[in-house]
């Protein structure tokens, strides 16, 4: 049987005289709840008044930054040489001081036997007309002028030195690979040690008396291949020396700032081997080299001046270099070979065509002590120009025969010299210089120079 329905509960009844109070009201429906906003940086909306004040704002930083670089751009075409491309500057200044024990005179010079002079004042740019970053395929350039008397060639002082550009065909980034460049236009012929070297590398203040009596001591224009093979590297001492170097190349032959005077190029050839050693081996930097120079040149007779041309004759050199340098200790050494045609009669029917031979050895034993050149110490960071002080005594020995068929006529020079390296670019040379030209007589020299580099 179901169970009765429970009544529901009324009020109880107020009692008498009293009013009952009113029955509780309902509570009214919940309203439903907004969802969620997301927080904003504005607590009421931006009105068109806001909106136009930060259009002022940006409109005013636009504008100062315009000025700014308005300015900036002005400070940069006032005080700052520009150019289309990357260029580094650098150069040379040899300021020197001469004596010698005999005096110079003749029509102009009055029994001069000690000057001054500039050894050379040379300007370098070079940079890069197309840099390929991931590959090193460069294309380079490089514009040297030189000023000085002993660079003279005609009557200008200013004289165009190297003016060529040199292109990588091989990727040059990882420098465990082998190189390889092309360089065309006027530039040094790579013959033996000397020639090659430019000055601030050079360790007497006088050049081989072979590289200006050969005419090898000058610049030519035409297309030299360079490169190395199986290069030995060391990166913890930034150490790369390849084992096999090599350098072919065609060139006018005429010299630097000449148009060739003949239509045959002359032919450049070198080789050169480096022992195989690690960094800290005494066979280190022993390099054995052979360069061949085949070329032609104009013949003229002995009938001048003007002299009469009558075609071209035989221009050859031959030479053989031997290289070693382990600090603290170094040698040199260069023997060249050269064979010249000449005419020595004055009519076309007996021109008396001879072949010249001339030979020519060049030593140089050198001692260096100090700090420039050893590694811990040109790794120091410094702020100024500072750099170890490094010195270096040396000798020389250098012969030239300029005709084996003949007697007494050869010319030693024996010379006696100290650089003093005082900065990474600059030093002070002083040689002593005893001169046999058996000719003439014996001559005493002493030249003092202090060389700059930037």
């Amino acid at each position: 049987m179901a169970p009765a329905p429970i009544p529901a509960l009324q009020p109880a009844p107020a009692p008498s005289g009293e009013v009952a109070p009113p029955a509780p009201a309902e509570p009214p429906p919940a309203e439903p709840t907004p969802p969620p906003q997301p927080a904003s940086s504005y607590e009421t909306p931006a009105t068109a008044g806001d909106v136009e004040g930060i259009r002022y704002d940006i409109q005013g930083i636009t504008s100062d930054l315009e000025n700014f670089k308005f300015q900036w751009q002005r400070e940069r075409d006032i005080h700052t040489a520009l150019t289309t491309r990357g260029i580094r500057i650098g150069g040379t200044i040899q300021a020197r001081f001469g004596w010698t024990d005999v005096d110079t005179t003749n029509a102009l010079v009055w029994q001069r036997q000690s000057t001054f002079d500039i050894g050379a004042a040379l300007i370098t740019f070079t940079g890069s007309l197309y840099k390929d970053y991931a590959e090193g395929r460069n294309l380079d350039f490089a514009l040297r002028f030189g000023a000085s008397p002993q660079q003279s060639t005609n009557n200008s002082f200013l004289n165009l030195l190297d003016a060529n550009i040199v292109y990588s065909p091989v990727p040059t980034i990882d420098r465990e690979d082998p190189q390889l460049t092309i360089t065309l236009g006027q530039q040094l012929l790579p013959f033996g040690l000397e020639v090659p070297a430019t000055e601030e590398l050079k360790p007497v203040i006088r050049n081989a008396l072979f590289t200006t009596r050969l005419n090898l001591a000058r610049r030519d224009v035409g297309l030299i291949v360079r490169g190395d093979l199986f290069p030995m590297v060391d990166f913890g001492y930034n150490y790369r020396v390849p084992i096999l170097q090599y350098a072919l190349g065609l060139v006018n032959g005429a010299g630097p700032n000449i148009i060739d005077d003949n239509n045959v190029r002359d032919v450049i050839a070198r080789v050169a081997f480096t022992v195989p050693s690690d960094f800290h081996s005494w066979l280190r930097q022993i390099t054995l080299g052979a360069t061949g120079y085949f070329g032609s040149q104009n013949t003229f007779l002995n009938d001048g001046p003007p002299r009469t041309l009558i075609g071209r004759s035989t221009k050859r050199r031959l030479g053989v270099d031997f290289y070693y340098n382990h600090w603290p200790f170094g040698i040199t050494y260069e023997f060249i070979h050269g064979t010249d045609a000449g005419a020595t009669g004055t009519t076309v029917d007996a021109p008396g065509l001879k072949d010249v031979d001339s030979d020519a050895h060049t030593a140089t034993f050198f001692l260096s002590f100090g700090e420039q050149f050893v590694a811990g110490f040109r790794n120091q960071g410094r702020y100024d120009d500072w750099w170890p002080k490094t010195y270096q005594p040396f000798l020389r020995y250098d012969r030239f025969d300029p005709d084996k068929d003949q007697s007494n006529d050869a010319i030693t020079v024996v010379t006696l010299g100290l650089n003093l390296f005082v900065a990474e670019t600059s030093k002070f040379q002083l040689n002593l210089n005893w001169q046999d030209d058996e000719r003439t007589e014996v001559t005493r020299e002493i030249l003092a120079q202090v060389q700059f580099g930037f």
